[in-house]
């Protein structure tokens, strides 16, 4: 449960289950020291969903935002007073911020998120593309291909009710979905742009598998990093974005809503994820 702040505090956390892995406390501090918000503070707590309507209980006005991850993102929505459009699309909220006048309101920066990071990478359209596996942010994925996909997008799953599933994300955000068992997936790699967003190891056997001169990979992993797929894309030429780059995108739009800052350091940032991830 949370302490009661010092007077003039600004508060923010990162809660989920299990979550002392978290990069987030890395990144928002490293943006408040940058932004020079000395009375921010920026925690994490392991919070699961049994647990998280009486965090919420015991929040006091300094509060001024949450960060979210699983399994909390959808666990929250009945708690809020109001969810953005994108967070909607997806079912799922990743940022919480708490209003001068008390209300919570929702908010989803992965999907952005994704996007930022891709157009970072020169990645702004493609025709079609492949994403690998059928788990939460693979909705997240879906969502983004929604803006920046022209065409269909072909998801490679384990099973037929994943397969159901992912064709009804794709009926809800506008996306051609079309399934494919994942014994087939190494067919994805012939796509301009890959979005893996399996968990650790999962695709490691196909890292033998990727082609000349391959198009771009958004691997979302970053522990560890790189992934053997990565690893494998980048020996071929390919273009690779990692999930430290969503991680740090994401964030970025996070401080800003938070704090009412009108830019992060993104830079700043992504060094500090950097530094933490070469010492562990």
């Amino acid at each position: 449960m949370p302490s009661q702040a010092s007077e003039g505090a600004r508060r923010a956390a990162v809660l989920g289950s299990p979550i002392a892995h978290s990069l987030s406390p890395v990144l928002h501090r490293a943006a408040y020291a940058e932004l020079g918000l000395d009375h921010w503070s920026y925690d994490r707590f392991e919070v699961d969903e049994a647990g998280l309507s009486g965090f919420f209980a015991g929040l006091d006005t300094s509060w001024a935002g949450l960060s979210l991850t699983m399994p909390l993102k959808r666990a929250v929505i009945p708690l809020l007073d109001a969810v953005s459009a994108t967070a909607a699309s997806v079912e799922a909220v990743n940022t919480v911020v708490f209003t001068d006048d008390g209300r919570r309101l929702g908010d989803n920066t992965d999907v952005p998120g994704m996007i930022a990071a891709l157009e970072e990478r020169g990645v702004s359209g493609v025709g079609s593309a492949a994403v690998l596996g059928a788990g939460a942010t693979a909705s997240s994925a879906l969502a983004a291909l929604a803006r920046i996909c022209t065409g269909p997008v072909t998801a490679y799953v384990r099973s037929a009710a994943r397969a159901e599933e992912m064709r009804g994300w794709g009926e809800r955000l506008g996306v051609d979905v079309r399934t494919a068992d994942w014994a087939r997936a190494a067919e994805a790699f012939g796509e301009p742009l890959v979005i893996a967003t399996t968990p650790a190891g999962t695709t490691d056997a196909l890292a033998t598998a990727v082609p000349e001169r391959p198009g771009t990979l958004f691997d979302v992993l970053y522990e560890p990093w790189p992934t053997a797929l990565a690893a494998a894309w980048t020996g071929r030429g390919g273009a690779v974005v990692g999930g430290l780059d969503l991680l740090v995108h994401q964030a970025v739009l996070q401080v800003e809503q938070m704090t009412g800052c009108r830019a992060a350091p993104l830079d700043v940032m992504r060094k500090a994820g950097e530094a933490a991830l070469a010492l562990r």
